[in-house]
């Protein structure tokens, strides 16, 4: 169990880094909940202030190669339970 969970969190740093590789900035909006009503027209939520991701240039290779070393380690986790 402890080599799946080592294993999916490296390919999850390897997904994530080479998604920061394609991207140049990401633009994040929230939106508020609409308050309860018991009309039949609603108003829609508004959008909330838009928050901005730009990875630094260093970012997506470092994620990469940390990824890749987490999941070259989860190979070499002995397997405690197999034949017993």
């Amino acid at each position: 169990m402890l080599r799946a969970f080592f294993l999916a969190i490296g390919l999850s740093m390897m997904i994530f880094g080479l998604e920061c590789l394609a991207i140049q900035r990401v633009y994040f909006r929230v939106h508020d909940d609409p308050p309860p009503t018991n009309s039949l027209i609603a108003a829609a939520p508004k959008a909330g202030p838009a928050k901005q991701f730009a990875p630094a240039p260093w970012m997506p290779w470092s994620v990469l190669s940390s990824g890749a070393v987490v999941c070259l380690y989860s190979f070499t986790i002995p397997r405690r339970m197999v034949g017993k």
